[in-house]
């Protein structure tokens, strides 16, 4: 059964309509490493102080009740009209009704239980192929044995039968040559810690290549298999090609001087993140939001913001020609750390991040704010205080860019801020490990799908999301604690929203400086217009707007038929700043429950999509229409209410007379 459209927990729910001017901030900030971490919002609190949020008009008269109360002041917030503090948590009470105080909102967030693998048992992603042999290194991430009942091995029919060995740190067992294909019965303890499974014959060689094998481990309730692979993934990590970025960067447009602020956990001191593609410094600012310090040491113990900053801006070039690893390789980067190495975060400390950001953006050309993170919305999107804080960035012009969360495949999982209608919203898709075919390219469970509370359609758009590579500092947590997402190369392979904000955070930063003219609204618009949308070969939309927004996101497109105008202009950001606009979206229950779009419900695809490959899904007109026989394929079905053939000829007409005035 699926969730409520509403992801807001009853009580807090209670609460926001019961006692207006004290409520409980219950939400969950979470970096969005990989669709098995939730990482929990702290509140930092003892048992006789509480951390507080105060919202009132006048900071003095905060500050005085404040004080008067026993409380300290931790965070001066004039973004939204607060201070942050610690006060006796048997003075909270009073607290409300002191003179000034609009709104009090208490951190308290219940500790929640980390979820558990869903396999204690798992690999590298990649194996190790030597003259006669290969290796591929396994894990026992729990503190006990586990055994393993069976092991299926499959090889190429050219390849002479293997031996199969499993080494553990202290036995080695030896099972023979298995039945190709078949399960071979096992006994075998597993202990905490890494092993190895070694396959010998005098065949293998440096061309068999990991997607030729299959290997999985059974256990009693899971199955641990080697994952495919991309082929030579150190030299190019494949994403920036599938969004078309590696177009621009043959146009000599890598984000040059555009600023890309990050909210994270930090930033690791590697010259691939901290030089742009010239060798010239371009971390033009950082501030620790945490310790309220500007320009300390760059350092990242938890490992997310670098994985962000490496995904936007690594400026490594890459195999293919006149590409490189990153996005936007020459964009300067402002980290800002508001997230402890666990992965905590207060959310006084992410919006104190985003008030640095509004007092230093035009000194440092900040056109462009990374939120990979998201929290449970515990209130409307115009009360949340983080998207209040956000509007006032959107107001200044600045483009925020959130990830959708990992909390699907239910509906109503998008998180805050991505529940604003201003910020640009980014689920995630994956390549399936095949980048040269986009035929099984699909949107994974684990993003988060629409509608948001109030109704309003997000996801706005899909970028790459799955099996990202990028950097990481190896003394990280995320590092130590995830050896099996390290290649053997050293970089480090994550999944989740998070990667695909940042992907679209670079396209951002290389519009701008193609188009450093554009306003935040405009470039939102160029890019949601301008990305592809997975279709069916009836025409119809192979996903929910709900779950792939306007399609997947496409650089090049963007520049060349994205239009800078769309539903973005129908919204008032000073109205949003004043608290006197509340936005209520188009999505209505069905009889089942499900949100609905009455507008788009004869264009939505009631088929279930197919995860990985399919006959039937394509992303983009062009590749809709590239698939049909005009001589007896329609473009659509009768019933299907948008012309693809029209919109496909009117973005053809529109690249060729951009094509004209260039000649």
């Amino acid at each position: 059964m699926d969730k409520p459209l509403t992801t807001s927990p009853k009580p807090i729910i209670n609460c926001l309509f019961t006692c207006p001017v004290i409520q409980r901030l219950s939400l969950r900030i979470i970096l969005f490493l990989l669709c098995v971490f939730a990482l929990n919002l702290r509140a930092e609190q003892s048992a006789e102080y509480t951390q507080v949020l105060l919202i009132g008009p006048d900071s003095d008269a905060l500050v005085a009740a404040l004080a008067q109360h026993g409380g300290e002041v931790t965070h001066r917030l004039p973004i939204i009209d607060a201070i942050g503090g610690q006060v006796p948590t048997t003075n909270i009470t009073q607290l409300i009704a002191a003179p000034g105080v609009s709104r009090v909102i208490e951190d308290k967030t219940p500790t929640e239980i980390p979820e558990p693998r869903a396999c204690a048992i798992a690999g590298d992603l990649d194996i190790s192929i030597h003259p006669s042999s290969l290796e591929w290194r396994i894990h026992n991430f729990a503190t006990e044995s586990q055994h393993i009942q069976s092991i299926t091995v499959d090889w190429p029919a050219d390849l002479e039968p293997p031996s199969l060995l499993i080494e553990t740190p202290n036995k080695r067992h030896a099972l023979g040559t298995p039945t190709r294909g078949a399960a071979l019965k096992t006994d075998i303890k597993l202990p905490p810690g890494p092993s190895t499974v070694r396959l010998a014959s005098p065949s293998i060689t440096h061309a068999l290549r990991q997607n030729d094998l299959t290997i999985s481990l059974g256990l009693e309730d899971c199955e641990a298999s080697l994952p495919r692979a991309y082929e030579n993934n150190h030299e190019s990590f494949h994403f920036p090609t599938l969004v078309s970025a590696n177009l621009l960067h043959s146009a000599a447009l890598t984000g040059s001087g555009i600023g890309v602020a990050i909210i994270d956990s930090g930033l690791w001191d590697n010259p691939v993140l901290t030089l742009d593609s010239q060798g010239q410094k371009r971390v033009v600012a950082h501030y620790n939001a945490i310790t309220h310090e500007e320009h300390g040491p760059l350092e990242d113990l938890g490992g997310h913001g670098s994985h962000m900053a490496s995904i936007i801006a690594n400026s490594q070039r890459s195999s293919e020609p006149a590409s490189y690893k990153g996005i936007a390789p020459d964009s300067h980067l402002i980290p800002i750390t508001a997230f402890e190495p666990s992965g905590d975060a207060d959310f006084l400390n992410i919006i104190r991040g985003l008030q640095w950001v509004l007092d230093h953006h035009k000194q440092h050309n900040i056109r462009v704010v990374n939120m990979s993170l998201s929290a449970t919305p515990g209130f409307s999107y115009w009360d949340d205080p983080i998207n209040r804080a956000v509007f006032k960035l959107w107001q200044e012009g600045l483009l925020v860019v959130a990830a959708a969360g990992n909390d699907g495949p239910d509906w109503g999982t998008i998180g805050s801020p991505g529940n604003n209608p201003y910020v640009l919203t980014v689920g995630a898709m994956t390549d399936s490990w095949t980048p040269a075919d986009t035929t099984d390219d699909y949107i994974p469970d684990f993003s988060s799908r629409g509608p948001t509370p109030e109704g309003h359609i997000k996801p706005d758009l899909v970028a790459p999301g799955g099996h990202m590579t990028g950097l990481i500092p190896p003394n990280s947590r995320l590092y130590r604690e995830n050896p099996n997402y390290v290649l053997k190369t050293g970089e480090f392979v994550s999944t989740g929203s998070s990667q695909a904000a940042a992907v679209v955070s670079g396209i951002a930063a290389l519009l701008l400086q193609a188009r450093p003219e554009l306003t935040n609204d405009q470039l939102k618009c160029l890019l949601v217009t301008s990305a592809k949308p997975a279709i069916n070969r009836d025409g119809r939309l192979s996903y929910s707007p709900l779950i792939q927004g306007q399609g997947l996101v496409d650089a090049a497109r963007a520049l060349t038929v994205g239009v800078t105008e769309c539903e973005q202009d129908n919204l008032n950001i000073n109205q949003a700043v004043a608290g006197k606009e509340q936005l209520v979206g188009p999505i209505v229950e069905d009889e089942r429950g499900d949100p609905l779009i009455p507008h788009l419900k004869a264009l939505i695809s009631t088929q279930p999509p197919e995860k990985g490959a399919s006959s039937n899904r394509r992303w983009g007109v062009h590749a809709h229409l590239g698939r049909l026989d005009p001589s007896k394929d329609q473009s659509q079905a009768q019933s299907v209410p948008v012309d693809w053939a029209a919109i496909f000829a009117a973005e053809q007409k529109k690249v060729t007379s951009l094509s004209s005035k260039d000649d």
